[in-house]
């Protein structure tokens, strides 16, 4: 049902993943590099980071409305962790790649979009383990028949 509390949680991975298009992974003092050139590191600053949050806002939504098909539900769920893997492996590979890039010192600090895709798969992780709670309720409902 649509109502349960796993959509809650894919609402708010859906949340987190756009929340990623208005929160920096990191910002500096001066501008840097490609991707700090506005002094703010986001997802906007390549092509491949806002795609894959986009990808995970819109299977976060798909998923809310596969209720009635739990193990689909599970599966796009974890394509849902894997894009969220990605963006983190990717925002910090191609901030590394850029970053030795600087000829000058450049005071960097750390923005709260570096953390939303932790929060995104803390997130998925609970609504997986409450679609498979639901999953052993109905086969044991099965059983008793």
């Amino acid at each position: 049902m649509i109502q349960r509390i796993q959509t809650l949680f894919f609402l708010l991975a859906a949340a987190t993943f756009i929340a990623l298009f208005y929160l920096p992974f990191a910002f500096s003092d001066v501008s840097a590099g490609e991707m700090l050139q506005d002094k703010l590191y986001t997802v906007e600053d390549h092509l491949l980071l806002g795609g894959l949050c986009i990808l995970g806002g819109i299977l976060s939504i798909v998923a809310i409305f596969l209720f009635k098909n739990r193990p689909l539900q599970m599966r796009i769920g974890y394509f849902i962790i894997i894009a969220a893997i990605f963006i983190i492996i990717l925002a910090i590979g191609l901030f590394i790649n850029e970053s030795q890039s600087y000829n000058s010192p450049v005071n960097i600090s750390e923005g709260f979009g570096i953390g939303m895709p932790v929060l995104t798969i803390v997130l998925v992780v609970l609504a997986n383990r409450f679609i498979k709670k639901d999953e052993n309720t109905v086969r044991s409902m099965d059983r008793l028949r």
